[in-house]
């Protein structure tokens, strides 16, 4: 089974550590940017702010195989 990650704002994200969550800390778009392209292998589920899914861009968030599914968490 994969892992699961999050990608924001410290303030959106990190509380979601105490469930086990992987967070990356993400305070602006090329941030966010990076936070993606690092994604470990095992990551099988990523949890986007509204925000950084903005800063990822469609393409990012659609399915496709071998990408991790994506949510936008609600703002």
């Amino acid at each position: 089974m994969g892992t699961v990650a999050a990608i924001g704002s410290r303030t959106d994200v990190s509380g979601l550590a105490l469930a086990g969550v992987d967070v990356l800390v993400a305070e602006d778009p090329d941030a966010v940017r990076r936070a993606w392209r690092t994604l470990p292998a095992t990551v099988s589920l990523v949890l986007l702010t509204p925000e950084a899914a903005e800063a990822l861009g469609d393409a990012v968030t659609a399915p496709a195989p071998g990408r991790p599914l994506t949510v936008v968490m609600p703002s």
